[in-house]
């Protein structure tokens, strides 16, 4: 008979959960693994959707894009399952900033080429040495005054954390430092609410851990990043991975929602608990999920409730982020002079995205897509009022609003029959679709813009996630944190990895990061050290 009690169980199916059920049984073939995913889908914060009427685009209403030069994992990870035989996953340079790209600010609109060519046109109060800049060169040259030297080309990404992390201001550790403090030390007011509202993002600039945050912010907008997106979906990549784990003899149960674990002092065995009832016994239990899941798990498992355990997992702050999709007839935007990258505005949408093809080219014609809000932070709340109540998800006693209207898009009204397209399940409200409409014209100094075709949302502050990414605490020293928590009591067979405890929070780089540093326990080593073998 099998044995009933598994030797590895893994809770979640994003890339970290998937990466490791495959790496582990295909090191170990008579290991037995089971990946228990909550939510009826393989891939976590990666989800890329069809538009309903374009064939060939694919919105990501999660993760979108990589940095091959400074994420080796994921770089060596796509080069290894692009082998053989079976779809290969394909990227596309992925642009962002564009020198004939639009920043409205202020009631001002502005080309991006303007800080430099057009100082004048400015509308913020700058120094005559933040005068003729852009934002992000106003941000690294910051940077530099903090931890001279961090910015000369050539340095690698261990360098400038080691930098970083060694580094003292003012006579204080930089650890024990917030980024917009340190920022605020070096550069005038103006200059950082420039930063904030032209660089497109609140919380990257927030005050969270300055040692973790400059080389963060170096790796992602510093020297001359290149981006590259997937012309598939970015959700490929799990998805692919399950595929992967399957055919390696793994088993993923979707739609188990997991409430709690014990684990045994007499036998070493972890018993999970589901709100389905029962329970499954396990040999080692891998937690493979973001800050906000170990919160919601914390009731039910006295283990997460033990004050050193819960020091660990606490040594984060999870981020909201939202993105909302629309769709429409034609390009209406190319006649603004845009059409590809993105558009920044301090007003609530924040950022714009020209969706490209799946070649990654830009539409000048026939039906397109644009990435119409990508939100994060205190910006978020403006659409509260246009929306469900945010992170209701599992919380308890959360109230849903009734009688809610959803946009309903051509391919919903049209008659046609048919099976729920998964774009549906994303439905934006109608209320903010149609403020986001005025906002895009405004932007684009345009005084009419086409009906919106479709449209689809999602809130990564929703449980069980609790924002789209995660930010270390200031006075937490992560290089510590991240080596105790993949196992945080010692001879307790738990585990935890993902992006949240990393040091490439908000990236796929980062799940595969604290994956294979967990993966070191069952003596599995990384993809990274094996080689290519090509």
């Amino acid at each position: 008979m099998p044995d009933p009690i598994l030797d590895v169980a893994i809770v979640g199916a994003g890339v970290s959960g998937v990466y490791s059920g495959w790496r582990l049984r295909s090191a170990h073939p008579p290991r037995s693994v089971t990946v228990f995913e909550a939510s009826d889908r393989v891939g976590g914060r990666l989800l890329s959707v069809e538009p309903p009427g374009i064939e060939n685009m694919v919105a990501e209403l999660g993760g979108m894009r990589i940095l091959p030069a400074v994420q080796p994992r994921i770089a060596n990870l796509l080069k290894v399952l692009n082998r053989g035989r079976g779809n290969r996953i394909e990227t596309y340079p992925f642009p962002v900033d564009e020198p004939a790209n639009i920043a409205y600010l202020r009631g001002v609109h502005l080309r991006l080429q303007d800080f430099t060519t057009h100082p004048d046109r400015v509308p913020y109060r700058l120094n005559f040495l933040e005068r003729g800049h852009t934002a992000g060169q106003i941000i690294l040259n910051a940077i530099e005054q903090i931890v001279p030297g961090i910015t000369a080309p050539g340095l690698t990404e261990y360098q400038r954390r080691r930098m970083a992390r060694d580094c003292r201001f003012g006579g204080k550790p930089l650890y024990q430092q917030g980024f917009w403090q340190v920022l605020m030390r070096v550069i005038s007011g103006e200059a950082y609410m420039l930063g904030m509202d032209a660089g497109g993002y609140q919380s990257t600039l927030s005050n969270w851990n300055a040692a973790d945050a400059i080389p963060w912010y170096l790796s992602d907008f510093g020297v001359e990043p290149k981006y590259e997106g997937f012309k598939r979906g970015f959700q490929q990549v799990p998805l692919t991975l399950a595929e992967r784990f399957r055919k390696a003899g793994g088993t993923l149960e979707l739609n188990r929602h997991m409430t709690g674990f014990e684990v045994s002092a007499d036998s070493g065995t972890v018993a999970l608990h589901f709100t389905e009832g029962g329970s499954v016994q396990a040999r080692h239990l891998v937690l493979a999920v973001p800050r906000r899941s170990l919160d919601l798990l914390r009731p039910g498992s006295v283990f997460l409730q033990q004050r050193e355990v819960r020091t660990l997992v606490e040594s984060v702050t999870p981020r909201p982020l939202f993105k909302l999709f629309t769709t429409y007839e034609y390009p209406w935007w190319l006649p603004a002079g845009v059409e590809a990258g993105r558009t920044v505005t301090d007003l609530p949408v924040r950022q714009t995205y020209y969706w490209p093809t799946d070649q990654g080219q830009p539409a000048k014609s026939g039906p397109a897509m644009l990435m119409a809000s990508y939100d994060d932070g205190l910006n978020i709340g403006f659409w509260d009022g246009f929306r469900p109540k945010r992170g209701i998800g599992w919380r308890e006693n959360a109230e849903r609003p009734l009688n809610l209207e959803y946009f309903k898009g051509r391919s919903e009204t049209s008659g046609k029959e048919g099976e729920e397209l998964d774009w549906h399940r994303y439905r934006a409200p109608r209320a903010m679709v149609a403020e986001l409409q005025r906002q895009l014209a405004l932007i684009h100094g345009l005084s009419f813009t086409p009906e919106v075709q479709e449209a689809a949302f999602h809130d990564w502050g929703d449980d069980p996630f609790g924002g789209g990414w995660n930010s270390w605490n200031i006075g937490v020293k992560s290089w510590d944190v991240i080596k105790r928590i993949v196992q945080p009591q010692p001879g307790v067979p738990v585990y935890v990895c993902g992006e949240a405890y990393s040091d490439a929070q908000g990236w796929v780089e980062g799940a595969l990061q604290t994956a294979d540093l967990m993966l070191r326990k069952f003596r599995v080593e990384p993809l990274l050290e094996e080689g290519l073998g090509d």
